[in-house]
């Protein structure tokens, strides 16, 4: 599902009314009617309701005009507080004002602010209201009249449904740019936009309902149009059931190189993620010093020791054990628990031109990677980068601050500058291709961000890897599932106790849903 700006949305608009022909009031008639569908889902008895619309005098406004009349004829007794003159609504809004009001749904001018404060009560004893003030088209922050609406309407106890998007919120910015609706429910038209996914514009939002408003899907698939929400539908085949006639060697061997001494929990998590996603052969290369620890964890794990420094980390003369373990191999996973050792940084820079299968490096792989991102271009394979925001910092040059505002720009501009799949981890974590596309995952919740979790993450990259061909589709779906995997597990034990492990012990499951079983 892809993720517009205003401008893209008004594109594929006035597309679809200028060059398919479909008249703009029909598509306002949609939207107030799948606004009105809304509230009848969650009230059953609507007629009881005390419902407000508080509407403009633009399109936002004439969506509220329909739903309003679709409410009146379900039994429900709408007013209407609109916030201009009635000769200011033009076009198809103004059609659908003259339309409610000779149907006799009360409409009240509200034009001043003495105006607001002799209507407002009408909100505070409101069960419902119906935000229809400001569509996907505001760029500055409400003052005035419509800054003292929003206040009340925040303020009162009524259940408040956004049609399109909360009044207050810039449709194209995840950042909150002056007052705004916080509402319970949004009903957004025809695609989400990037204020509905990402926080803190989207904690005004509420609950999420895109809406189809009869827009042609292939409107939605224009090449420019490279923001999009994963879903779990597309997914489903990288979840499918084996066939019969398969073994181990179908589902790739995966090499780890990772852990050292006091940190063999990385290689260990990552390793045991790696099997649980369905690798058929996962050997951990590790510091010698640390194989014991990991090869304990789980039976099923190989284990090869590598030559370590004094202060047990893989050390440079590694190199050529490291190299001999690629043969064979479908993919490695390099970085958990390695440290930034200079002769650990040596290996690590001294390894990757000589990988031409499938990479995945995370954690202390990409620290090093950052003290020479231009080696990523002399890598013969493919390369997926799990950084989170401290990491991609590093990778960048920027602060973790400039990261988090700027993630949607920087992520695939590092990704088509180097070649690579960038999953910037976090909240809605990122997934770049080097062809620009940015996806956006759904899953995961705040009980994940505990230490290890992002090793677990980077095995159940790697398994994808090796046995998928779409290396694009294998992240996104290794990435989708660790999220569930996630929500399961807060689901049963709570967000406050979840640790790492309990990603892998509720894997199954996750994994169980997604294939449909």
């Amino acid at each position: 599902m892809k993720i517009l700006t205003s401008v893209e949305m008004k594109d594929i608009d006035r597309t679809a009314i200028e060059e398919l022909g479909i008249p703009g009031i029909v598509l306002m008639e949609n939207a107030g009617l799948r606004v009105a569908r809304a509230l009848k889902g969650r009230f059953p008895d609507i007629a009881a309701e005390t419902i407000v619309v508080v509407a403009g005098k633009g399109n936002n406004g004439g969506d509220g005009f329909v739903a309003a009349r679709h409410l009146f004829n379900s039994g429900a007794k709408p007013e209407v507080l609109l916030l201009a003159a009635k000769d200011e609504v033009k076009g198809d809004a103004a059609v659908n004002l003259a339309v409610a009001l000779k149907m006799g749904i009360p409409v009240t001018e509200v034009r001043t602010a003495a105006a607001w404060k002799k209507v407002r009560i009408a909100v505070f004893h409101a069960s419902v209201i119906v935000d229809a003030l400001f569509g996907t088209g505001l760029v500055k922050p409400l003052d005035g009249i419509f800054a003292m609406a929003v206040e009340d309407i925040n303020k009162s106890s009524a259940f408040k449904l956004a049609v399109d998007i909360p009044s207050g919120l810039s449709a194209d910015t995840f950042e909150t740019i002056g007052p705004s609706v916080d509402a319970d429910l949004t009903v957004t038209l025809a695609a989400p936009k990037i204020a509905h996914i990402f926080p803190p514009a989207a904690e005004r939002v509420g609950d999420l309902v895109v809406a189809p408003i009869g827009i042609p899907p292939f409107l939605f698939e224009k090449p420019g149009l490279r923001l999009e929400l994963v879903e779990e539908t597309v997914l489903r085949p990288f979840f499918r059931k084996r066939k019969k006639d398969t073994h181990k060697g179908s589902y790739g061997h995966l090499l780890v190189i990772a852990g050292s001494l006091g940190k063999s929990g990385a290689a260990a998590l990552a390793g045991r993620a790696a099997l649980r996603m369905g690798a058929g052969l996962v050997t951990v290369a590790t510091a010698a010093s640390a194989l014991r620890s990991v090869a304990r964890t789980m039976a099923e794990l190989m284990t090869e020791p590598l030559a370590e420094t004094p202060i047990k980390t893989i050390a440079a003369a590694a190199l050529p054990r490291a190299v001999a373990l690629l043969k064979g191999k479908n993919a490695v996973l390099l970085g958990p628990g390695l440290t930034t050792h200079p002769s650990t940084a040596e290996f690590v820079l001294g390894l990757l031109p000589k990988i031409k299968i499938p990479c995945v490096i995370d954690a202390d792989g990409l620290n090093i990677v950052a003290s020479r991102p231009d080696i990523l271009r002399r890598l013969a394979g493919p390369a997926v980068l799990t950084p989170h925001p401290g990491e991609f910092a590093r990778l960048v040059g920027r602060s973790s601050a400039e990261v988090l505002r700027h993630r949607l720009e920087l992520a695939p501009e590092f990704a088509v500058k180097h070649g690579v799949i960038v999953v910037l981890k976090g909240y809605r974590t990122l997934v770049a291709a080097p062809d620009g596309r940015v996806f956006v995952n759904p899953t995961g919740n705040p009980g994940m961000a505990t230490g290890g979790t992002g090793d677990v993450l980077g095995g159940m990259i790697a398994s994808q890897v090796i046995q998928e061909k779409d290396l694009v589709g294998a992240v996104l779906s290794a990435v989708y599932a660790h999220g569930l995997a996630g929500d399961i597990a807060a689901e049963r034990m709570g967000e406050k106790s979840l640790v790492a492990g309990d990603i892998i012990r509720y894997l199954p499951a996750a994994l169980k849903a997604l294939a449909g079983e």
